[in-house]
């Protein structure tokens, strides 16, 4: 018998079905595009382009979202009344604001960026006071705490998906920098060791969290678009400090 012919046209995908888990996971990572490891003012960094008075505008504005990562990461805590989530959460903050007596490897990531500041040639003082925090990396950075302070606490999670991408640009820089910027004491770079593994951990857990609250399309899409969001923050901040920081700049105004 012959089958009619309806029953030999296939069904067009459903536009507005979920993907599957490893379908959203790929949507989440083509995000990499727009990471900022593709920044102009990145590339320069990771390929030794950049003077020294550039290394270290830099290293004093990116202190400053260093700082305002466990406020995030707080704000999320706060919002979040899943007992399970917080104490595999509260990790994050006692990463970056450390833990027991707060030496060598308790010391936290806010202290070995001080670490970094001052092999760049930076004083602890210079980036604590954030004297050198630009106007453009502060409104960005503080955009991103606002907004896991006011979102569903599993909003805020997934816009730290950008972990996604982190190591990929921390071993870039373990990589390039000690031949590239010799001057710049090797104890420095332990930040971006140490953060190889824990963000692969927080990836792990961050993907956990977005692929279960993520059941639909419409909050799949909406977790790019959050993503995408957080993507701009650390682009912003980089288009910042470019523009703060060119080659020419007089040597009164260089940190």
């Amino acid at each position: 018998m012959t089958p009619l012919l309806s029953d030999r046209i296939a069904t067009p995908p459903d536009p507005t079905a979920a993907w599957t888990p490893l379908e959203f996971e790929a949507q989440l990572r083509a995000r990499e595009s727009g990471y900022h490891i593709h920044h102009p003012f990145n590339r320069r960094l990771n390929l030794g382009e950049l003077q020294a008075f550039q290394v270290r505008g830099w290293v004093a504005n990116r202190f400053y979202y260093q700082l305002c990562i466990p406020l995030k990461d707080a704000a999320i805590l706060s919002n979040c009344p899943d007992r399970e989530v917080r104490r595999q959460w509260i990790a994050r903050l006692l990463d970056h604001d450390g833990r027991a007596d707060h030496e060598g490897s308790n010391a936290g990531g806010i202290e070995a960026w001080t670490r970094l500041g001052i092999a760049v040639g930076l004083s602890r003082e210079d980036l604590w006071s954030q004297k050198h925090v630009l106007p453009g990396v502060r409104f960005a950075v503080d955009a991103y705490v606002n907004f896991a302070r006011q979102a569903p606490w599993q909003e805020a999670a997934i816009s730290s998906l950008t972990e996604l991408f982190a190591p990929k640009i921390h071993a870039d820089r373990l990589a390039g920098w000690p031949s590239h910027y010799p001057w710049i004491e090797p104890e420095g770079l332990d930040y971006f060791r140490s953060r190889i593994q824990l963000a692969s951990r927080d990836v792990e857990h961050g993907l956990e969290i977005a692929t279960s609250w993520c059941d639909s399309r419409a909050r799949q899409e909406r977790a790019l678009q959050i993503l995408q969001f957080k993507l701009d923050i650390l682009w912003s901040m980089l288009d910042a400090i470019e523009r703060a920081y060119p080659d020419d700049l007089r040597e009164d105004a260089r940190p």
